[in-house]
């Protein structure tokens, strides 16, 4: 699973979370639900999707890099270098 932010995943808990999911009336984030995999909609799975957006949540909440795993400061946290694939000076200049 993942979210946006905390705001995306209180969406996601509430939609989740609602025993009664009722239709209509205008919210920005009404269009998103509709798009959810079934297995995320279906009354089943719905303690499991809450623990997950849960632990979603707990994770948002690490933001310290003393909180971070090793793989993080592999390039001791220097942003990498992008390229352009259309780059001047090499093989397929024209």
């Amino acid at each position: 699973m993942w979210a946006y932010n905390e705001e995306h995943i209180d969406e996601l808990s509430a939609y989740v979370g609602a025993r009664l999911r009722e239709r209509g009336g205008v919210h920005s984030t009404r269009a998103m639900f509709a798009r959810l995999p079934a297995w995320i909609k279906r009354s089943d799975n719905r303690s499991e999707v809450l623990t997950g957006l849960e632990t979603l949540r707990e994770l948002a909440g690490r933001t310290a890099a003393a909180d971070r795993s090793d793989a993080a400061h592999g390039r001791g946290d220097r942003p990498r270098e992008h390229r352009s694939l259309y780059f001047r000076g090499g093989p397929y200049e024209s």
